[in-house]
């Protein structure tokens, strides 16, 4: 595809360019062709969408929440139709494979789900004759203007962590896409301007550092939904704060995978495959470092290997594709770059390590499922957050040796354990120290209805995305003592 699209705001229920005069390409990481150019919104952008934002929250704040969903339920309906249009995008802008943007649209789905059941969700609560005759209420009430920066590795799910929670809610929002992947967020506000929302109670704002900026200093934004590395998750966390402002920030990961003797092998290994290589590696609950206790080192190496070297590598386009491309050519490079360095640490390569050969892609980012073993576990791979599909393996004798590796990095994202074991999994997900985590499972991704957590690094903040937490993030608590006589 070589036609160039235009990318727009959204305020106020319009579409609209960008004011200013910077702009991006968006590349195809199949094929490294630019597909669109994509405005870098400079702050009066970002001014005209919080003042839509907030003339609308006057309003949407008063309107019941059982009317409120109302516009959720259409839009699931507009989505669940759209579906297979929206993964095509994904896949084009993003380069994961279509079923893999088709699990991203589903889950986005199903938070819009969960957000429908707010007028229960939402509910406070009372205690009459707190003292005699004086009855005491607590009650929920909008936040007020909303913003979410979302990252380029989940274009459709990541925001509905956030947008369909704020607006049932009562408030109003502001949604900023990562500006390597517009096009998702076209199509979805396309059947946003659909489902019957009075204007300006979501508005889209495209742009870069800049636009971020804006939003992180803009005094009537009250809250803040980040998804990103940890560098800038801890920079927006701070930021935000200093200015006010209600944060919750998800941040990198360096997931591990821990396989006991008594692991089931192709179950095993399909799994950590999948959560390794699945999205090219480009997802906060991608596994990293796999631990093979005991009598595992016999048989997981050889397995993990043949699946890397196994996987079809191509454009996600393509149904036949099983992994895509990174996203860009600097993050093909600086991944090929840790590898290559490892190797010549004396780590030992057991899959991959090379750029992949597509036909009729040569301009795309491709590369290799890369497993490496024998990496040791004070070194720099072991530690540092890749985002791309390589794989460390470690050594060791003890469940508890590698649960105190864990527990001694920075990360706290997902931690996964395969066992047959009742007990090892019992102790594992006791003492681990990760937010999500897994037996038998090589994405711990939670269901909406539960908040995607996060711990140490890899969360900034106190209230995650999705379920409860959302609820939570998006409402402010009124506690009123009446008495009448």
């Amino acid at each position: 595809m070589t036609t160039q699209q235009d990318v727009l705001n959204y305020i106020d229920g319009d579409w609209t360019r960008g004011s200013g005069d910077d702009s991006a390409d968006v590349m195809n990481p199949a094929t490294g062709e630019a597909i669109a150019a994509v405005p870098l919104s400079p702050a009066s952008d970002v001014d005209r969408a919080v003042d839509s934002a907030s003339k609308a929250l006057k309003a949407w704040r008063h309107v019941p929440a059982v009317d409120r969903v109302q516009c959720l339920y259409r839009l699931k309906t507009l989505m669940e139709e759209s579906a297979e249009d929206i993964a095509r995008a994904i896949t084009l802008e993003c380069g994961k494979t279509l079923s893999e943007s088709r699990g991203e649209v589903l889950r986005a789905i199903q938070n819009v789900e969960v957000a429908c059941g707010i007028p229960t969700m939402m509910q406070g609560s009372n205690l009459e004759d707190i003292a005699s005759g004086i009855d005491e209420h607590m009650i929920r009430q909008p936040v007020g203007v909303c913003a979410f920066i979302a990252p380029f590795n989940f274009p459709c799910m990541i925001p509905f962590w956030f947008l369909p929670y704020a607006i049932a809610c009562g408030n109003t929002c502001v949604v900023k896409p990562s500006e390597r992947v517009p096009l998702t967020m076209q199509k979805v506000f396309a059947l946003i301007e659909q489902i019957g929302l009075p204007d300006g109670v979501v508005n889209l704002v495209n742009g870069g550092r800049d636009t971020v900026d804006a939003i992180l200093e803009h005094p009537e934004i009250r809250a803040i939904s980040f998804v990103g590395s940890s560098a800038v998750a801890r920079q927006v966390y701070a930021k935000a704060a200093a200015n006010g402002k209600r944060v919750q920030c998800q941040g990198g990961a360096k997931n591990p995978m821990v396989i006991m003797p008594d692991a089931d092998p192709d179950m095993t290994r399909a799994n950590i495959a999948e959560s390794a290589f699945g999205c090219a590696g480009q997802r906060c609950l991608a596994a990293s470092l796999a631990f093979t206790i005991g009598d595992a080192r016999d048989w997981f190496p050889d397995v993990i290997r043949d699946a890397a070297e196994s996987r079809v590598v191509g454009n996600g386009l393509d149904e036949a594709t099983e992994m895509g491309p990174v996203i860009t050519r600097q993050s093909h490079d600086r991944i090929r770059g840790v590898i290559d360095g490892a190797a010549q640490s004396g780590v030992a390569l057991l899959a991959g390590g090379r750029d992949c050969s597509v036909s009729d892609h040569d301009g795309g980012y491709f590369l290799a499922p890369t497993v490496l073993d024998g990496v040791d576990p004070g070194s720099d791979i072991a530690s540092a957050e890749i985002f791309g599909p390589v794989l460390t393996l470690m050594h060791m004798d003890e469940l508890d040796d590698a649960i105190a590796s864990i527990n001694s990095g920075r990360y706290g994202n997902m931690a996964c354990l395969f066992t047959s074991s009742g007990g090892a999994a019992r102790k594992f997900r006791h003492d681990v120290d990760a937010g999500n985590v897994g037996i038998n499972i090589g994405v711990a991704a939670p269901m909406p209805f539960f908040p995607f957590s996060g711990w140490k690094d890899s969360f900034f903040g106190d209230l995650h995305g999705q379920g409860w937490d959302s609820l939570e993030f998006f409402t402010q608590k009124k506690v009123v003592v009446e008495r009448w006589f």
